[in-house]
């Protein structure tokens, strides 16, 4: 199984003739194949859909972007390279730490005429240079504006221009399956390419991509390289970024999935606002999924919604009124199947308001009125970038408070601090620390606070023994000092 586009591959496409395909109209054929073809409006109705796609995609093709992203890889520091014999002939940077360039390669969609550009985060994650190629072969250079890796988007700004082409982000609720769509980008970088299939599925989740795991379903065929272009409606708006597809070769086999524009928004919006990142409601619980035994165990006809596992202290589930073994079934009037489902309908609503929650409790429902604020981050993070002899060189680690949890999707922890960034050649790369890692103890000695780990870590050991939690899972184990 293949998710995420995070590789190029190169490949090339044929009929099972070897030839290309041609589709002729009975219009053109009355006319002649050659007769030269009037503009055409926008179709009006599915009849008209029949005969050519061609009107959507003047509209919106223009819109549709590639993504070019690059990084100079950096090996770790060389005394050799210090030698001021060295430097002499070489220059301070010839043959040093410099390594090989990584390259990736997607597509995107402009979604404000300034120059705002929406991809997908893969294919810009780890990336410093990024340039955007336009639909007129124009290359401009462009700024990483907001990283979203808990959605997988990311929004650019396109450095010089105006006046752009866009598309629209349309309303993803607005679907239903059956309905027609088209997906843009880029595949295997041959160029600008255009597929047609319908929506096979809505909220699909469990799909493991991301953190809210709630994705349009389509068989229009999506390949490497269209990672970040829209999937588009037959009005010629983005309902869908297209992310991921289920393959084991690494080609289209029909089932591929889009972000919800419903999403988009939220995450474009707090780009416009200015945001280094993407502020959202905080539940204050954990859901867990039902079962078939413990939907049977609480009386329910089907196991679908999402089970209140636990509460936070002071959080706005527990001022709302919910209580343990209560089962969320919708946020405003909205069906919600699982946690992811929920998570979801949370994220895309703005915070200051109110939302509705359906609740089942003891055979009834109920009506639970829930606050829409963001997590709080209490205490401060405080964060410290380790230094000196430890294994953690290169780590800057934070506090843990429910905003940093929510942060780096980290599940269950109560104490310990959070690996927030790592220096990619640094010792801590090399032990394999990762972001999201909870740093419970070294050496016996507990952490509670991120001064905690900077003084332990000041003097050199032996050996450390660290504990960390990562993924739910204690892990324990021993390296040299």
């Amino acid at each position: 199984m293949q998710l995420p586009f995070r590789d190029i591959i190169l490949g090339v496409l044929l009929c099972a003739s070897g030839a290309a395909a041609v589709f002729v109209a009975p219009a053109a054929m009355a006319q002649g194949a050659l007769a030269p073809q009037a503009e055409r409006a926008l179709p009006q109705s599915r009849v008209d859909v029949v005969l050519s796609f061609a009107p959507i995609v003047k509209k919106a093709a223009p819109a549709v972007v590639n993504v070019f992203a690059t990084r100079v890889e950096q090996r770790p520091a060389n005394p050799f390279f210090d030698d001021p014999i060295f430097r002499r002939f070489f220059g301070e940077g010839g043959g040093g730490p410099r390594g090989p360039t990584a390259q990736s390669l997607g597509s995107g969609v402009i979604v404000d005429p300034t120059g705002l550009v929406v991809t997908n985060n893969h294919v810009i994650e780890g990336m410093t240079d990024v340039k955007v190629s336009l639909s007129d072969k124009r290359e401009i250079p462009a700024k990483i504006l907001l990283r979203d890796p808990r959605t997988d988007l990311a929004v650019l700004k396109l450095a010089e221009g105006s006046g752009f082409p866009t598309m629209e982000l349309g309303d993803s609720d607005a679907l239903e399956v059956g309905d027609l769509v088209l997906a843009i980008g880029n595949p295997f970088g041959v160029g600008q390419t255009v597929t047609q299939g319908i929506v096979s599925a809505l909220a699909r989740t469990q799909v493991g991509i991301s953190d809210y795991g709630f994705f349009i379903q389509t068989d229009a065929a999506i390949n490497p390289g269209n990672s970040g272009g829209p999937l588009v409606d037959m009005s010629g708006r983005v309902v869908g970024i297209n992310s991921a597809i289920f393959s084991k070769s690494g080609g289209s086999v029909g089932i591929g999935f889009a972000i919800p524009a419903n999403m988009v928004k939220s995450v474009v919006a707090a780009a416009k606002g200015g945001g280094r990142q993407v502020k959202r409601p905080w539940l204050g619980a954990t859901l867990q999924n039902l079962s078939k035994e413990i939907s049977d165990g609480l009386g329910l006809e089907r196991p679908a919604g999402a089970l209140v596992a636990d509460l936070y202290p002071k959080g706005p589930a527990l001022e709302a009124g919910l209580k343990r073994g209560d089962v969320i079934v919708s946020v405003d009037g909205q069906s919600a199947d699982d946690p992811e489902a929920v998570g979801y309908r949370l994220a895309t609503k703005p915070l200051g308001g109110q939302a509705t929650l359906g609740v089942l409790r003891s055979g009834k429902t109920v009506s639970v009125p829930l606050k829409l604020s963001s997590a709080p981050e209490v205490p401060a993070r405080d964060p410290v970038k380790v230094k000196g002899p430890s294994p953690f060189a290169g780590a800057t680690v934070v506090n843990i408070s429910p905003a940093v949890l929510e942060e780096f999707s980290v599940q269950g922890a109560t104490h310990g601090v959070v690996v927030a960034e790592i220096d990619p050649v640094s010792v801590a790369a090399q032990l394999n620390l990762q972001k999201g890692d909870v740093i419970l103890a070294v050496n016996d000695e507990k952490i509670a606070t991120t001064r905690d780990l900077e003084r332990t870590t000041i003097n050199r050991h032996y050996y450390w023994k660290i504990t960390l939690a990562r993924e739910g899972q204690v892990i324990t184990t021993v390296v040299g000092g």
